[in-house]
C-alpha cells in the first residue's frame, strides 16, 4: 500500500501551540493567570479598531471585500507605493506560505537562519523544498555565512529582522553588501513583524529595498496594533512579484472585520506611541532586575526578552506556569536553557519578576 503522504509530509512536526490561560488555571487550580508567552500586545487593540468591528459586526452574513480595496488604498497612501505592489492575507503567515508555493519547486532550496521563525522550516518542507539552515552568531544572523551559502538551487532566502526569538536585527551596511551579492533570480524574503519597536537608525528597513531587487517585505497587524486575533499581514514588493501571489491567493482570505480593525489601527498613531512607550519602559525594568538576578539575556529590538536560564529552562517554565505566569519555553529552538517571555504592562512585568525571583531561588 503506497503511504498516503510523502516522507517530506510524514516527517514534519507540528507547530507546538501555548496553553491557553483557561487551560494553565484549570489543570494547576489557579486564578489570575498572566500570559506573557506569545509577543502580543498587553495593551491590546486600539479603541478606535474595537469600536470599528462593533459597527461592522453585523454585517458578518456577507462575505469581505475579497481585494481589500480601502485598506489597501489607505496602506498605499501611507506607505507612498502604489496598491498593485501590495498583498494581503491571513496573518503574514499565509503570505510566506504563498511565497513558499508560487517561487520554490520541489527540490528547491531555501535559506534561513536557526533559531529564527520556525514556520518558514515547516513551509518549505511541506512543500517539498530542502532547508538550507545557518546558525546564528552571536545570537544575529550570519548575512555572511548565509550568502556564502546561496547556490544554483536557491529560490528564496528568509530573514527575521528583528529576529524571533533573539529579538536581533542585522544592520544596513552588512544586509547591503549582502544583497549585492545575491544572485538576480534570488528572492529575499525580510519579515518585519516587530519592526514599529525598532529605534536603531542602522535598522534596514525591508521597505527601501523592494524597488529595484527582489525584496519582499512582510509586515503584520499582530504585533504592535494588537489585533493578533484578527489574523492579518501585509506584504509588499515588485508588481510582478505580487501578481504572482494574487494569482493563486484564496478569495475572501482576509475576513470584514479585519479589515476595518486594521484600517482604524491605522488612524491611531496614539496607541502605536504608547505601545512602544510601554515596551522600552517594560525592557528598562526588566534588564534592572535581571541584572540584579545575575540572568543573562539578548538585548532586544522587539517586544520579547530571550533569558538565559542557567540551566532547565522547560523546568523553570512549568514552575511558573504554577504560579500563574505563562511564558515560552526554548527547546523547540535548540535553546533548551532559555525562556522567552513577552514584555508587558508594569504590574504584568513585576509579577513575572516576583515569580522568577521565587523559582530559581528555589
Amino acid at each position: 500500500m503506497k503511504p498516503l503522504v510523502p516522507d517530506y509530509i510524514a516527517n514534519l512536526t507540528a507547530y507546538p501551540p501555548g496553553k491557553p490561560i483557561e487551560e494553565v488555571e484549570r489543570e494547576y487550580g489557579i486564578k489570575g493567570s498572566i500570559k506573557l508567552a506569545s509577543n502580543e500586545n498587553p495593551l491590546g487593540p486600539s479603541s478606535k479598531a474595537v469600536e470599528a468591528i462593533q459597527r461592522h459586526v453585523a454585517a458578518i452574513h456577507r462575505y469581505p471585500d475579497g481585494s481589500c480595496y480601502y485598506l489597501k488604498e489607505k496602506l498605499a497612501e501611507r506607505l507612498g507605493i502604489p496598491k498593485s505592489r501590495m498583498i494581503l492575507g491571513n496573518g503574514s503567515n499565509e503570505i510566506i506560505e504563498l511565497i513558499v508555493r508560487a517561487f520554490l519547486r520541489s527540490g528547491d532550496e531555501a535559506v534561513m537562519a536557526h533559531p529564527a521563525f520556525i514556520v518558514y522550516q515547516m513551509i518549505v518542507q511541506a512543500a517539498g523544498g530542502k532547508n538550507v539552515i545557518l546558525p546564528l552568531k552571536n545570537f544575529t544572523h550570519d548575512l555572511e555565512a548565509m550568502a556564502g551559502a546561496v547556490t544554483g538551487k536557491t529560490r528564496l532566502v528568509f530573514i527575521t529582522n528583528p529576529n524571533n526569538p533573539t529579538g536581533t536585527i542585522v544592520k544596513k551596511d552588512e544586509f547591503e553588501t549582502f544583497l549585492n551579492r545575491m544572485p538576480e533570480d534570488v528572492i529575499v524574503v525580510m519579515d518585519e513583524a516587530y519592526f514599529e519597536y525598532v529605534s536603531d537608525p542602522e535598522y534596514p528597513n525591508g521597505m527601501d529595498y523592494i524597488n529595484d531587487r527582489l525584496v519582499i517585505s512582510l509586515r503584520t497587524f499582530s504585533k504592535i496594533y494588537g489585533l493578533a486575533g484578527l489574523r492579518i499581514g501585509y506584504g509588499v514588493a515588485s508588481e510582478e512579484i505580487i501578481s504572482y501571489l494574487e494569482k493563486i491567493r484564496q478569495p475572501f482570505n482576509v475576513n470584514s472585520l479585519a479589515q476595518v480593525a486594521a484600517m482604524a489601527a491605522l488612524d491611531d498613531q496614539g496607541h502605536v506611541d504608547k505601545s512602544v512607550m510601554i515596551n522600552s519602559d517594560g525592557l528598562s525594568y526588566l534588564y534592572v532586575e535581571l541584572d540584579r538576578m545575575g540572568l543573562g539575556y539578548v538585548k532586544t529590538h522587539a517586544n520579547f526578552l530571550l533569558i538565559d536560564m542557567n540551566g532547565d529552562g522547560a523546568k523553570v517554565y512549568q514552575e511558573l506556569m504554577k504560579k500563574g505566569v505563562i511564558v515560552r519555553p526554548m527547546g523547540i529552538y535548540d535553546l533548551k536553557n532559555y525562556l522567552r517571555v513577552t514584555v508587558g504592562l508594569p504590574e504584568e512585568n513585576k509579577r513575572f519578576i516576583e515569580a522568577l525571583k521565587k523559582v530559581t531561588r528555589g
